[in-house]
């Protein structure tokens, strides 16, 4: 735990500097709070390593631990774009979702279990969870680009990102993320459920949810290829996408079902 707080801190710690920077927009400022959000990534991954290696299985098995690598994804996904000229601004709030992340995880108990119900015996867990996060997580970089096309208007806004830009970030984000979501959670978890529970699909809480997540990233990138609609509306349906993300991963812990085990 004592590393799970620290990557909490570091994040906590970038957080206040991507702020700071918002209003300033210093390049020492922005090199501090990659610096700090690196060392949170480094702490944040010893953490979830030991995890796995006190409990003897991945760190993919209850919402503190899906939450904390989550976190872990995010920032990975963010540090991908770190270096891209005119994403500035949009890079810095790597850590405030990552903390966002962090603070959810601590809500939930922590501790690691080394036996493991039946259900959770399977490798084909861990492909489904990894597949799973690491699309939530390119998910959750669409959302903040979104948002701020979303925060921007027609003409651009001078403090704001390029809306073409920021509309491209999460069309390509969306892109990686849609058949890592479609493979992981949908495919994947299918089997999984087979092996688990003995059919593909029951219509549990989670699955719906998972479900639905699909559909409203699937009509994004229908839309988003056909040019269909405005940047405003599929900025909104990313932001929409990622806020059903948030609440499938969050929603069985109180809706019941055969994922309410984290």
């Amino acid at each position: 735990m004592a590393l799970f707080w620290a990557a909490f801190w570091c994040y906590l710690a970038a957080t206040l500097g991507a702020a700071v920077y918002t209003g300033t927009r210093s390049s020492g400022v922005r090199f501090v709070v990659f610096v700090v959000t690196l060392a949170g990534f480094a702490v944040n991954t010893a953490a979830l390593v030991a995890r796995s290696f006190a409990s003897g299985h991945p760190p993919v098995t209850n919402l503190f631990e899906y939450l904390s690598f989550f976190a872990w994804a995010i920032v990975l996904g963010f540090l991908f774009l770190w270096r891209r000229k005119g994403l500035e601004l949009l890079t810095v709030f790597a850590p405030t979702v990552a903390f966002a992340m962090m603070v959810m995880a601590s809500l939930f108990p922590s501790e690691a279990s080394r036996q493991l119900i039946p259900a959770l015996q399977s490798y084909w867990l861990w492909i489904h969870v990894s597949l799973a996060v690491l699309a939530e997580a390119a998910f959750a970089v669409a959302f903040v680009a979104s948002l701020m096309c979303l925060m921007g208007d027609k003409r651009g806004h001078r403090k704001l990102p390029d809306r073409k830009l920021l509309d491209m970030v999460a069309y390509r984000s969306i892109g990686i993320g849609f058949p890592l979501f479609t493979v992981g959670a949908l495919f994947a978890g299918a089997v999984w459920a087979q092996k688990a529970w003995g059919t593909p699909w029951s219509w549990d809480p989670k699955e719906t949810s998972s479900l639905i997540v699909w559909l409203i990233y699937a009509i994004y990138l229908h839309v988003r290829r056909t040019r269909a609609g405005s940047i405003a509306l599929t900025s909104g349906l990313s932001v929409l996408g990622f806020l059903m993300t948030v609440f499938t991963i969050l929603g069985s812990r109180f809706l019941g079902g055969l994922h309410s085990y984290g």
